[in-house]
């Protein structure tokens, strides 16, 4: 008789915080009519690939909208640092093989896009995790975190500055951050019990942690227009996107 094997349990995690270090109430800004937050949940509520999805915040105020726009709400701490924190706390009650973390400003996600995650994840041996990356062709944009990558897709290093440095030699298009991340549950619980590491200190991104640890995160490149909302400049961008969007139209009659 051959054995069976069940299907990994898969989660989605949206880590949302209502206090923000350059847009403040992030969270809650309506862009179209509707808050940041409730664009994010129902635009991962579109994948066929989750089995459940929960917002993960500090906030009462959050947790309620969310509650009234037909999604779940995890409280975690005020104290944590980054949304892998926050992450790490909202599932140790969810039952859970696989989690999609969806970082709760990445408004414009395409929610197709979390099957490819999760596909890069089962594809590569022994990796962690997997993250999204899209090509990108800005100089100079501290906001954004570009990726370097070896020959087999793993990240290398993350940083804030251009990476890697055009001065000698031309760079045709880098790799930035698309923060839709799949990991395994192991993962997370080994990220939980991690001190923080030096280069994580300096770059402050959370997924250094990990790297500096030997852990590997692999990467998957897409195309992308999907920004994080880190500046009051980016509004107006993600308006005009967002009024032309598909997925948009699923969930709000303009």
């Amino acid at each position: 008789m051959s054995k069976t094997t069940s299907k990994a349990k898969v989660v989605g995690i949206i880590p949302a915080r209502l206090k923000s270090s350059r847009i403040q109430q992030k969270a809650l800004l309506p862009i179209c009519g509707v808050p940041l937050v409730i664009h994010v949940l129902k635009r991962v509520q579109q994948s066929l690939d989750l089995s459940d999805v929960y917002v993960a915040t500090d906030s009462e105020k959050i947790a309620s909208l969310v509650e009234d726009n037909g999604g779940k709400a995890i409280m975690t701490s005020v104290k944590h640092k980054n949304g892998t924190e926050r992450t790490t706390e909202a599932i140790r009650n969810i039952d859970g093989d696989v989690f999609v973390q969806i970082m709760g400003d990445e408004v414009l996600l395409n929610p197709e896009h979390i099957k490819v995650s999760l596909d890069a994840l089962k594809s590569s041996e022994g990796a962690a995790a997997s993250m999204l990356v899209t090509e990108f062709k800005k100089e100079n944009s501290i906001g954004d975190f570009k990726v370097v990558t070896n020959c087999d897709n793993e990240i290398m290093y993350i940083s804030r500055g251009d990476i890697p440095c055009s001065k000698k030699n031309p760079v045709d298009y880098r790799l930035k951050a698309y923060h839709i991340t799949s990991w395994k549950r192991s993962a997370l619980e080994a990220y939980r019990k991690i001190q923080k590491t030096p280069m994580e200190k300096i770059e402050d991104h959370e997924f250094l942690r990990l790297i500096e640890n030997g852990y590997k995160i692999v990467t998957k490149k897409v195309e992308s227009e999907c920004i994080s909302l880190d500046h009051e400049e980016d509004i107006e961008y993600i308006t005009k996107k967002m009024l032309n969007d598909k997925f948009f139209k699923e969930y709000k009659k303009i």
